[in-house]
């Protein structure tokens, strides 16, 4: 009985182990390539703001990071660096900085989403031609699935 058990326990413990990092590997695996660096750069020069993204924020963590300049523009959302790797990210502007779940839930009814995120080390997204992004302050990255916060920049 004692070895059914433990058994039983390793192989639960195997399989959530393997859940687990099919969860974490699954979008590193199906992600496109990230735009090259001189396509980032020509659409970052004619940015009117930028900010950084940084590891150092109380919502980051060690699975959930952004780090790198956010360029913004009236039509493109240009980020040169790395996301930390995940699932169904999504960009949004918002009027107020947060940096954690809590703060972004609770503005989160006006926050505007830009677009989708499919690639960790830079992206494009174009803003919608009904956004002003000079009545926002900053960008942020959040993982729809699981209510994470990854990242944000405040760009002005």
């Amino acid at each position: 009985m004692l070895r059914f058990i433990f058994l039983s326990a390793t192989h639960l413990g195997a399989l959530a182990i393997g859940f687990a990092l099919g969860v974490y590997l699954l979008p590193i695996l199906t992600a496109p390539p990230a735009p090259d660096a001189a396509a980032l750069q020509a659409e970052a020069a004619g940015a009117a703001y930028s900010a950084e993204f940084t590891r150092d924020l109380a919502g980051s963590d060690f699975l959930h990071w952004g780090e790198g300049t956010v360029s913004v523009s009236a039509d493109m959302i240009v980020h040169e660096g790395k996301l930390a790797p995940g699932p169904d990210y999504k960009v949004y502007l918002v009027k107020d900085f947060v940096e954690d779940e809590a703060s972004f839930e609770a503005i989160k009814p006006e926050a505007v989403l830009v677009g989708d995120v499919k690639t960790f080390g830079g992206f494009l997204l174009n803003v919608p031609e009904t956004v002003d992004v000079s009545e926002f302050s900053t960008v942020l990255v959040w993982c729809e699935s699981f209510g994470e916060f990854i990242t944000a920049a405040k760009y002005q």
